[in-house]
């Protein structure tokens, strides 16, 4: 098993969801969260005073899928979330070495 977690612009989340949904990926977990890259943020000006926005708004998307599902659901989120332009966000993958439902106990890929 294989945890995706993706961070995407906010304003990508519907698309984003909708082609995973499409896609078959049921489970997924969606945060709103904050930080900065490259971009390091911008300036904004605020009843005549200057001021430096340095953690932007962003969407973090987790999932914990089958191995054999991960590359055709990374594929779909990069497709799906890139505008070409900086701030489109990152993927990270990291191996899951059990899941467990909590409701009946089953483990490993039918807990997901």
């Amino acid at each position: 098993m294989t945890k995706i977690e993706a961070i995407i612009q906010p304003y990508r989340l519907d698309a984003v969801k909708d082609a995973l949904l499409e896609l078959g990926v049921e489970g997924m977990t969606i945060s709103d969260v904050r930080g900065h890259g490259r971009q390091k943020g911008h300036t904004e000006h605020y009843r005549g005073r200057e001021y430096t926005v340095d953690l932007l708004p962003k969407i973090k998307l987790e999932l914990v899928l089958a191995d054999e599902r991960v590359d055709a659901t990374v594929d779909v989120i990069l497709k799906t979330a890139a505008t070409g332009k900086i701030g489109d966000g990152k993927i990270f993958l990291y191996k899951v070495d059990e899941a467990i439902r909590i409701r009946n106990q089953e483990r490993g890929v039918t807990a997901l």
